[in-house]
């Protein structure tokens, strides 16, 4: 699990994207410290984490309103999965327009468990497979901030998050 945590992030640190490294615990402080507001979020259900945590707790609107969505700075998320190889993470889309909140705003913050990065593509693949088989969701995989050079110098933020920060939980008491 170390060195895929580790090609994970250094595929991250060649994207730009900030990495923070927190337990449940202190994970409404590493929130808090990652947003810029006014931030919207998705709460994170209980497979992402227990009872002990919820965005509610923090200054994020959750469930936001379209004004909300469209004047927010912050977007929270949980990711699904991390590619160590890529850096990318799966945003499996929900009922309260995850993508939205994930891509609409000019900073993403999505929060990984430690134990969801996959070393690759193929491992991801798998894990996702399993799981849409039974379920019928779909995902986005997002890797790093927004970025084309279509018309010419590289543009960042043109077709979603001008930054992203990833809050890595650590597993363990």
């Amino acid at each position: 699990m170390a060195n895929t945590r580790s090609a994970f992030e250094a595929s991250l640190d060649e994207l730009g994207v900030t990495v923070t490294h927190t337990r449940e615990a202190e994970l409404t402080a590493a929130i808090e410290e990652a947003i810029t507001e006014p931030a919207v979020g998705v709460a994170l259900d209980e497979r992402f984490v227990g009872e002990t945590f919820s965005l509610a707790e923090t200054p994020i609107s959750v469930d936001p309103t379209p004004v909300e969505l469209r004047e927010a700075t912050t977007g929270v998320t949980s990711a699904d999965l991390g590619i160590g190889d890529y850096g990318s993470l799966v945003l499996t889309m929900t009922d309260e327009a995850s993508e939205l909140v994930s891509l609409f705003v000019e900073h993403h913050v999505a929060i990984i468990h430690e134990k969801d990065i996959q070393p690759d593509m193929d491992a991801a693949v798998a894990k996702l497979d399993e799981r849409f088989n039974e379920t019928g969701e779909s995902a986005i995989i997002a890797t790093g901030p927004s970025a084309t050079a279509d018309m010419g110098a590289l543009v960042k933020g043109a077709h979603g998050p001008r930054t992203v920060h990833v809050i890595v939980v650590e597993e363990g008491a």
